[in-house]
């Protein structure tokens, strides 16, 4: 429960903060004090197993050693030049050359997903033949909180509507199929669709996805749906644009999901764990597109923030560790562990309605009954809340929740994390 350093910050702060926290913040109403590794620690002296790992974000854990280290070696030398070259860029850039694809090999830096969202639009915009006016992208998606990654998912605020000259495409929810299919005697349904409205159409641009898409509940493609999409867009000269804001970085046991899914993007967008926490995000893709004198002109990729040396330090060390320590290899056999564990939880408790996940990205669907498959926000909010008095935080988004602990997770604190959440289900929904 909060404690009373909490409850006395906490109230201090509603005078002047505005609402409209996350979910798990407003819930959760916890003030954190410090972290380490896997563990947060709260004002009044509470510990808890973070496996939302900050905001998805904390691929080594809070406050990895060589990442501490990076930040305040850095802090005491420069901050801030505008995009100019700084110490240790270069070596960044052949970090991030050896990590990713081949044929993904031109980078441009900056500080938040949505940015570098928005820096790939301007691309596709920039570089799109006569004709080929249109954005494609998936429903369910997610792509930040600017305009242009609105627009994508037609996201009205108020009564304003920007949905803007986007097409929208099935995402894969096998568990809530909008077709009313059961996979796999659909035939993947879904992507034929996708094909048919997207891949297909002349004056289709680009298909800005996610390969999992995670806010929208960590939906898992099933075998067949990019392969007939990504084909097709090759085929009929539609970009594809990958959003690996969240996925990206080793999170589900390959550095890029799309390695994992057998998609070849032309643009990638990297951005929560690439500097375990810290503000940086870097635009991927091939070089005749982001060397396009189409797309780079001066200032193209420029931004008060862009190739900060703070972030750029950061991130150097956590790609740095992830590469030596083969940390995606980890995830994989953490991702394992935990799957099992999981599918264990989900065939004792009816409310959970679906377990689905990669590596260590999990999303749990909970549900009134395992017959009608009403949403239950409700059930998942009291999980939630329930795992925090217990010492688990999780990440809750309706009635949806997802888990994704750091890569050095050993298996001890898989296994505790597991057994609280377990607890926690069982007081929720008795």
């Amino acid at each position: 429960m909060t404690g009373h350093r909490q409850r006395a910050q906490l109230a201090r702060e509603a005078a002047h903060l505005a609402p409209g926290a996350s979910e798990e913040t407003a819930f959760g109403q916890r003030v954190f004090a410090r972290g380490r590794g896997t563990v947060l620690t709260d004002l009044d002296g509470n510990d808890y197993l973070d496996f939302a790992a900050g905001t998805l974000t904390q691929s080594l854990g809070h406050c990895h050693p060589e990442v501490v280290d990076a930040l305040t070696a850095q802090a005491a030398r420069l901050w801030n030049v505008h995009d100019a070259a700084t110490e240790g860029r270069d070596e960044l850039l052949a970090l991030l050359a050896r990590l990713l694809p081949d044929h993904l090999d031109t980078y441009a830096l900056f500080s938040t997903g949505a940015e570098a969202v928005e820096a790939a639009l301007r691309v596709v915009q920039a570089t799109a033949p006569p004709g080929r006016n249109r954005l494609a992208a998936l429903r369910h998606g997610f792509h930040g909180k600017t305009m242009g990654a609105r627009m994508l998912v037609h996201w009205d605020i108020g009564h304003q509507a920007f949905a803007g000259n986007s097409v929208l495409g099935y995402a894969p929810h096998c568990y809530r199929c909008p077709l009313a299919l059961e996979y796999p005697s659909c035939g993947v349904r879904c992507a034929a669709l996708v094909r048919a409205h997207i891949a297909e159409k002349p004056n289709v641009s680009a298909l800005v996805f996610e390969p999992v898409p995670g806010a929208g509940g960590v939906i898992v493609p099933p075998p067949g749906y990019w392969e007939q999409i990504a084909d097709a867009c090759r085929d009929h000269g539609v970009l594809l644009v990958a959003d690996e804001v969240l996925t990206g970085g080793g999170r589900t046991g390959s550095f890029l999901a799309c390695e994992a899914l057998g998609i070849e993007p032309d643009l990638v967008v990297l951005s929560k764990g690439m500097a375990n926490g810290f503000p940086f995000a870097v635009l991927a893709g091939r070089a005749d597109l982001l060397r396009s004198p189409a797309a780079a002109g001066a200032g193209s990729y420029a931004s008060t923030y862009a190739s900060n040396p703070l972030g750029i330090a950061a991130a150097r060390a956590t790609l740095g560790v992830i590469e030596r320590d083969r940390l995606t290899e980890r995830v994989r056999e953490l991702g394992a562990l935990l799957g099992e564990r999981l599918r264990a939880l989900h065939a004792r408790y009816e409310q959970l309605g679906d377990v689905r996940g990669m590596g260590l990205l999990f999303g749990l669907e909970f549900v009134t009954d395992g017959h009608s498959r009403s949403p239950a926000p409700g059930i998942a909010r009291a999980v939630h809340t329930t795992a925090l008095d217990l010492g688990l935080r999780t990440a809750v988004g309706g009635h949806i929740i997802r888990l994704a602990p750091p890569f050095t997770l050993d298996e001890g604190e898989l296994d505790d994390g597991v057994r609280i959440l377990a607890d926690a289900i069982e007081r929720a929904t008795s």
